[in-house]
């Protein structure tokens, strides 16, 4: 059955899922049914950016999808999102922003995972990627994302374990 909403409509829906995941990721408190819909919004958007955008906008859509997860704490997901996002940007020569982006998806979801290493080398390359940034108001806001970026605490492995 071919599909039956116009790309105008899609393009619609993927605008405002995506501003109303951004309206609930900025609430200071959200309650569980709000947390389901921000996952349900985010999705919803890249669903709608995957038939009428372009690799940019599934590129973003995947960063917003891994983001929601990371902020949930749910690091298994964001960490796979945060990849889509790279892969995107790697198969279709997508740069700058999204590319630093990408790379602080996935220092994010490794944060979330507990891993100090993982997250510093991916933030290590979000700088790198950051520095090629040509807006200077764009490179701010990635170095912005990333010091808001908690760095896991630092396993002892020589610890007894509990």
């Amino acid at each position: 059955m071919p599909d039956e909403i116009s790309p105008e409509v899609h393009r619609e829906l993927a605008v405002q899922a995506f501003n109303q995941a951004w309206t609930l990721m900025e609430l200071p408190q959200r309650t569980k049914d709000q947390d389901d819909e921000l996952v349900h919004t985010a999705h919803a958007s890249r669903h709608h950016w995957g038939i009428v955008g372009t690799p940019v906008h599934r590129a973003r859509g995947e960063w917003q999808v891994s983001r929601v997860y990371a902020l949930l704490g749910r690091a298994e997901p964001a960490s796979y999102h945060a990849q889509r996002c790279l892969d995107l940007c790697e198969e279709h020569g997508i740069g700058d922003f999204d590319l630093a982006f990408s790379y602080e998806a996935l220092a994010r979801a490794a944060s979330v995972a507990g891993d100090s290493s993982l997250t510093e080398q991916y933030r290590s390359k979000a700088r790198a990627a950051a520095e090629l940034i040509g807006d200077p108001d764009d490179k701010a806001v990635v170095e912005a994302d990333l010091a808001s970026i908690e760095r896991p605490p630092a396993r002892d492995l020589h610890a007894d374990p509990v």
